[in-house]
């Protein structure tokens, strides 16, 4: 009776490790590119940002208000979306995932500074196998 005890339980036991083990497709397989940081600057001019040339996946854009006036940052292009109203002299910043295509960049409909143009490639490459900081 014991002998077919434990042989149950060492079939339930190879069989959990058979189903955990050597799985290639995990849902977080590849990872998607790691954010990038990009600045932007604002004055009565123009809207001024680098680097104008990326590839697709999230962005961090940190934004400096160098205008006498309030802005709120809008993106045009493939997808789009606006930043927080940032304060005269501030800074500030927001998160945007970029597709492939060519994007303006405005200061709001209250600015006349003149637009900035993106161009943002294909997707950057996995952070498979990267160190990913805090």
């Amino acid at each position: 009776m014991r002998r077919g005890g434990v042989l149950a339980s060492l079939a339930v036991i190879a069989t959990g490790v058979a189903s955990g083990c050597g799985a290639d497709d995990h849902k977080n397989d590849p990872r998607p590119p790691a954010p990038i940081e990009v600045t932007a600057r604002v004055d009565e001019e123009k809207v001024d940002v680098q680097p104008s040339r990326f590839g697709a996946g999230l962005v961090v854009m940190t934004i400096s208000n160098q205008s006498g006036d309030p802005v709120e940052i809008g993106v045009e292009g493939p997808t789009g979306g606006s930043g927080p109203t940032i304060a005269p002299g501030q800074p500030g910043n927001f998160k945007f995932n970029f597709e492939e295509g060519e994007y303006v960049v405005s200061a709001g409909q209250e600015s006349r500074a003149r637009e900035a143009v993106l161009t943002v490639g294909p997707e950057r490459a996995s952070s498979q196998n990267d160190l990913l900081l805090p």
